[in-house]
């Protein structure tokens, strides 16, 4: 299970860069590099009485990922150290990036 940094704060469920979802998922099937994948778990919504709707966040996180073509995937699941999800003023999901990717 990765350790997680955020960087999505407009994120419903980013609290300090950690997750309160519990799971994400990357997407970008075809990736060939960082700005070719996102995080399908994104979703907007800032307001803070939401915010504390969801859950706790955590620093580790089960990641789901379809970008088959990174080296950190084995199975569809992220099995590097730590992930980085960029997008820190995104307003939909592909406006963030999964900022660990490496292509194989």
């Amino acid at each position: 299970m990765p350790a997680l940094a955020c960087a999505a704060r407009t994120c419903l469920y980013n609290r300090d860069e950690y997750c309160s979802k519990g799971d994400i998922k990357v997407g970008g099937e075809d990736a060939k590099d960082i700005d070719d994948t996102c995080c399908t778990s994104f979703v907007e919504g800032a307001e803070e009485s939401v915010r504390n709707s969801v859950g706790s966040p955590s620093e580790h996180i089960d990641v789901a990922c379809d970008a088959c073509t990174c080296m950190y995937n084995e199975s569809r699941i992220c099995d590097a150290d730590r992930i980085h999800i960029a997008g820190a003023a995104a307003s939909n999901k592909e406006d963030t990036a999964c900022g660990t990717f490496e292509c194989k």
